[in-house]
């Protein structure tokens, strides 16, 4: 998920001045007469989300959905993101000498407004007490949330002084309707631009916050999930939040939109316990992006941020939607989760036909069968597989593409150790998608869609995954000596402030064997010990003494695996350079942190493999222990499981899991609901019923 480049919108100030004049009036005249107050409508949704410095405070209600943020500490902000148009305003205020907490005084409420030209924006009003002597407005932004993910991106929108308030105003750049902020002081005073607290010490305000972009049609729960869900509450609200008829939504606040991966992850791992029309629904929706050769949107951009695109490529103020295709391991995601679904499940196959032949409108005003899509994602696995298939060796492994530095889940320049291989694509995504593109051959389901030629690709899929499976998993291995592994223990251990007594005992007297992150441009492993075994046992039927191997290697404590008492790291680099380490440690946001959806592939690709009849019964000891352990470590730090991810911190001998970005050094924020996270309404402890 990556920011763009900095991002410039200029709007000049006498222009901004007259156009806020006018709208501001005709806002505000609308407010009384519009909120929408009635708590008892049936797709009312509202909760809350307190982490760290973070409060979060979430609505949806008729047209509205919204998603306020309140940001304590040296460097308050607020931020209002809506799902619609994956559209938000920002306030950044300037640094304080002492740290200030925000309070919630009043919840949100949905409003809509009237702009000058009788357009209608759609959102929030809510009041907020920050104990803070004075408030300086350092910057606010009114655009699309890739652009506030980006602070620093300039958004030049004159504020302007109404009385006790101070109110930000513009329309899209394409003239459409725009964005709506005021700040109005209720306790405390305004004056030359500051907030000033009042004889209390603290500065109320009333916030409120529109967006003019086309509303989203929300799900109810019982439109979601199945009587199979498990009874979390937060997680129940924190998916419908995120689930719209158009699509899912990958996490708010900062990734309100539809991401490729996530969908895919999120579908798969929910399947159990969703309605058969909502899997059709995420899965339609990534069938509807694919590009024409097949490949699976990562990113769209839509409403102003299509906007930008379309006026940095063509010099046009289309909002036409636009995709980004640089990721590598979506493409090689979807055949398997298809498969899952389309194949394997009883319900999707009823409906599979059915679904298959659904039209799909493009941007373009053509329509095609998703069956045609999902075939070209076949022919495009097939194709891109065939190199290695005819010749094993690195060179035709699945690279990076040229000009990225990222290209799957841990898709921020250092995730992958700076390799470009990784290994989950090439090991375990690349040998799936192909069996699945097999089995999808047989089945005949898609003999409709299939022209001759597409046949005979079809006809090589069964043996090139074959030599995928066999071949490629060899060139990531990492063998460490006994004596190199329990000295690098000692030095990594006190390095991260973790004992490394467990690491010791757990590796004993043997080698420490595990598969590479990634290889480096020169093919030679990037020694990062990491989670994404996890899709192996998802995806795959590894031979037992791998399985043993695999499993073993996680579930060893930190940092002779991933196993910690806040929960399993996605990365372990202790084996690595010390710039690897500095990279990927415990504050890097693709490092030696927790993500929740890691674990739970981690617990459901367990279960699935306990289901194998053909397992040794040390093997399954070996998976029966993992279970245990990290169903151990996921209740422990329940109230975590919800959010995108979280790092820890050693005191009083043991760990603690605290949120990310609550550091001042964390690399990033987590989101407070994160699509995938809520998967553990269908992943669930084997105890568990219903």
């Amino acid at each position: 998920m990556h920011p763009h480049s900095r991002i410039l919108i200029r709007l000049g100030a006498d222009c901004a001045r007259k156009f806020s004049a006018s709208l501001l009036m005709a806002l505000y005249a609308s407010l009384p007469a519009t909120a929408l107050a009635d708590a008892a409508r049936n797709d009312r949704l509202e909760f809350e989300v307190d982490q760290g410095r973070s409060i979060n405070r979430f609505i949806r209600d008729g047209k509205v959905s919204a998603h306020v943020l309140l940001r304590s500490g040296l460097d308050p902000r607020v931020v209002v993101a809506f799902p619609a148009g994956n559209s938000g305003t920002g306030l950044w205020f300037a640094h304080l000498n002492k740290a200030a907490v925000w309070h919630v005084r009043t919840k949100p409420e949905a409003i809509t407004l009237n702009d000058a030209k009788q357009r209608p924006l759609y959102g929030i009003v809510t009041e907020a007490v920050i104990d803070a002597p004075e408030l300086t407005v350092k910057q606010a932004i009114l655009s699309s949330v890739r652009v506030l993910r980006d602070p620093n991106a300039a958004v030049d929108v004159d504020a302007q002084v109404s009385g006790d308030a101070l109110e930000w105003a513009r329309d899209r750049l394409d003239g459409a309707a725009g964005y709506f902020l005021r700040v109005q002081v209720t306790s405390g005073s305004l004056k030359e631009g500051r907030f000033l607290a009042g004889r209390n010490g603290a500065i109320a305000l009333k916030i409120t916050a529109a967006s003019g972009e086309t509303p989203l049609k929300g799900l109810p729960e019982q439109a979601l999930l199945n009587q199979d869900a498990v009874a979390i509450p937060r997680a129940r609200k924190a998916l419908s939040f995120l689930s719209y008829e158009e699509k899912f939504l990958a996490g708010s606040w900062r990734y309100n939109t539809y991401f490729g991966r996530d969908t895919l992850m999120s579908v798969c791992l929910l399947m159990p316990a969703l309605q058969p029309a909502a899997v059709d629904a995420g899965l339609g929706s990534v069938l509807a992006r694919l590009s024409p050769a097949g490949d699976v949107a990562h990113e769209e951009d839509i409403g102003e941020m299509a906007i930008l695109d379309h006026r940095q490529r063509d010099g046009t103020l289309s909002d036409a939607p636009t995709f980004d295709y640089a990721m590598v391991d979506e493409t090689f995601m979807l055949a398997p989760v298809a498969a899952a679904w389309l194949l394997d499940d009883a319900r999707g196959r009823e409906r599979a036909a059915t679904f298959l032949a659904r039209n799909d409108m493009r941007a373009n005003g053509t329509t095609y069968p998703l069956g045609v899509d999902l075939v070209a994602n076949l022919k495009n696995v097939v194709t891109q597989a065939a190199a290695f298939a005819a010749a094993p060796q690195a060179g035709n492994l699945i690279a990076l593409k040229p000009d990225r530095k990222a290209g799957q889940w841990r898709d921020t320049d250092e995730g992958l150790g700076f390799g470009r291989y990784p290994y989950d694509v090439n090991a375990i995504l690349v040998p799936a998608a192909l069996e699945a593109a097999n089995r999808f051959f047989a089945s005949g389901l898609l003999d409709p869609y299939i022209t001759a030629d597409d046949r005979a690709l079809f006809a090589q899929a069964e043996a090139a995954a074959r030599v995928w499976r066999a071949r490629a998993p060899a060139m990531f291995a990492v063998h460490i000596p006994n004596s190199t592994a329990r000295e690098r223990f000692r030095t990594y251990a006190a390095a991260v402030g973790v004992p490394p007594q467990p690491a010791l005992k757990a590796i004993g007297k043997h080698a420490l064997q595990f598969h590479a992150l990634s290889l480096d441009a020169a093919a030679l492993p990037v020694p990062v010990m990491h989670s994404d075994d996890t899709y192996a046992l998802m995806f795959a039927t590894p031979a037992p003494e791998e399985l043993d191997a695999m499993v073993s290697a996680m579930r060893r404590p930190f940092p002779a695996g991933l196993m910690t008492g806040a929960g399993m790291v996605v990365a372990n680099p202790a084996f690595a350079s010390a710039t690897l380490q500095n990279a990927l440690g415990p504050k890097a946001y693709h490092g030696a942190v927790v993500w929740s959806w890691q674990q739970a592939l981690f617990a459901a690709g367990i279960a699935r493999q306990l289901q194998r009849t053909d397992l040794p019964r040390s093997v399954r000891q070996t998976l029966l222990h993992a279970q245990r352990d990290l169903w151990a470590t996921i209740q422990k730090n329940q109230a975590m499981n919800n959010l995108e991810l979280w790092g820890w911190r050693y005191r009083d001998e043991g760990y603690e899991a605290i949120p990310f970005g609550t550091g001042g050094s964390d690399a990033d924020e987590s989101n407070a609901a994160q699509l995938w996270s809520t998967v553990y309404l269908a992943v669930h402890p084997p105890a568990l019923r219903h």
